[in-house]
């Protein structure tokens, strides 16, 4: 492959900002693409279309040649169409094309749990299942051929199995490489073993050595073991998954295999999106050289919460989903101790029912230093990076993490345990030296964590050595155009090989 080549890649996701998103994959999907194109290279994306996502707001439209396509899943025929559009972005069109069907992603709301019992979709093997073969169809019936498929988590994980194993001998496939990209091994998409037979993969295959996992049908295992090669979110998390068992879980002996096509590249962020100077979505834009300003988007979003503002009383902002590998249990274990601390804290997120009850809880009773809204706003994601002082993730895992870039970003001074794209991200600071943008603790315990916090408490009173935290974090650059760079290397390398 000469390095001049203008690169064809198809990014198939099952989120996109802005049109649904559960997590940064949706961040991911759109800015990483947008950067590829930037950068003179052709992407199209594929992503279902869910029944959330309005059509005549973002022009979502009908291709003609792209209409009433038939597969089979198990002995259903499904009839889907893929639909046109474009990413709402002022820099450059990257065009989309979507899933559209009715029974699968037309009628949900919701991308993969009922809204309402909060379980996953029963039929979300076969909803993914159907992702998997549109990639194939579009391919076939659009006539543009990418030079790379790259797919993305437990959603997409059939796509290289069924480039492996039905399509690559043959034309017009037998030309184009897959990647495939874990964000996060937590959800490896497990369904019983007769979901095999929906799929059509070849019978060699309905067993544990390939896409069988301890007996169940596993759609990452499958992107795994067929992928042309492998990419995760972080160096760290790349490091982590093929040496740590606790970490790779059941997929530890398919991912060891596989370490020698395995690359991290740390995830970007949209510094179009997420930059203080220019993010309009907070009342009071600022850089490190106007950063009295976010005192007063500290006082707007205290306020908004119910609390009240003291420009001495550090505010400790939590965005996350809640859940038990976000390191909710120590905040939890350590809440009553944070709250006999000079803080307050505001928290953003949804996640499992036990954790919302617990914080709808503890918002009653600490209501003068704790407030929650649980639920997804992006709005207020920004107004909470903009005014908080700290940012708390203490997670179990990371495959990567944005909120702790988007923080350095906003000279909000992250609180992290060092794992995966944390620890590849957030540095402790040194009062010695001066380097450092962060606090960070290693051990996965509550009180550790509680230490940290009031660490940083005591030095945000040293309001010297805390603008030098915020102008070290402030300075770091976490664009999508080096981490893109690194992607089309490995497209080409992978093409070349």
């Amino acid at each position: 492959m000469t390095p001049s080549k203008r690169l064809k890649i198809l990014f198939v996701t099952s989120e996109l900002f802005p049109f649904m998103k559960t997590g940064g994959l949706a961040d991911v999907s759109a800015a990483l693409p947008q950067m590829l194109t930037e950068l003179g290279h052709e992407v199209r994306i594929l992503v279902p279309k869910y029944g959330a996502i309005d059509s005549r707001k973002y022009k979502i439209h009908e291709v003609v040649r792209l209409k009433d396509i038939t597969v089979k899943i198990g002995n259903k025929d499904i009839v889907f169409s893929l639909r046109s559009s474009f990413l709402p972005s002022q820099r450059v069109r990257v065009q989309i094309y979507f899933l559209d069907n009715q029974e699968y992603f037309g009628s949900r709301k919701s991308l993969y749990t009922d809204p309402i019992s909060g379980a996953d979709y029963k039929d979300n093997d076969e909803r993914f299942i159907l992702l998997a073969k549109s990639v194939f169809q579009l391919v076939t019936l659009l006539g543009w051929i990418p030079d790379v498929i790259h797919s993305n988590d437990w959603q997409c994980g059939l796509i290289p199995a069924y480039h492996k194993n039905v399509f690559s001998t043959l034309a017009p496939f037998d030309s184009i490489k897959s990647i495939f990209t874990i964000h996060n091994l937590a959800n490896s998409g497990s369904f019983p073993a007769a979901t095999f037979s929906k799929t059509e993969l070849p019978e060699s295959l309905d067993n544990d050595k390939n896409s069988l996992l301890d007996g169940k049908f596993n759609f990452l295992k499958n992107g795994i073991l067929y992928a042309d090669y492998l990419t995760t979110v972080s160096e760290g998390y790349a490091e982590e998954i093929v040496t740590k068992k606790d970490v790779a879980l059941d997929l530890y002996p398919c991912l060891s295999k596989k370490k020698k096509s395995l690359k991290g590249i740390i995830n970007g962020i949209d510094t179009v999106v997420w930059n203080p100077q220019t993010d309009k979505f907070i009342p009071h834009k600022y850089s490190f050289e106007t950063i009295a300003k976010k005192r007063d988007n500290k006082k707007i979003l205290v306020e908004r919460f119910g609390l009240h503002f003291d420009e001495n009383t550090p505010t400790i902002g939590i965005i996350s989903r809640l859940l038990s590998i976000k390191g909710m249990d120590l905040i939890l274990d350590a809440f009553e101790e944070l709250m006999n601390m000079n803080i307050q804290i505001v928290l953003l997120g949804a996640g499992e029912k036990k954790y919302q009850t617990a914080f709808e809880k503890l918002t009653k009773k600490h209501s003068d230093k704790f407030a929650s809204y649980l639920g997804f706003n992006d709005d207020l994601a920004h107004l909470i990076e903009a005014g908080s002082d700290m940012l708390l993730m203490p997670s179990l895992f990371e495959p990567c993490g944005l909120n702790q870039m988007y923080s350095l970003a906003y000279g909000t001074i992250p609180i992290v345990r060092q794992t995966g794209g944390l620890g590849d991200t957030v540095f402790a600071f040194d009062e010695k030296t001066g380097e450092g943008n962060g606090f960070v603790f290693q051990k996965y315990d509550s009180a550790v964590m509680l230490k940290e916090v009031k660490k940083a408490v005591k030095l945000y009173s040293d309001q010297k050595l805390w603008l030098k935290i915020i102008k070290n974090g402030m300075k770091s650059d976490f664009s999508w155009k080096s981490s893109a760079k690194k992607y089309i290397e490995l497209y080409k390398t992978v093409l070349s090989s």
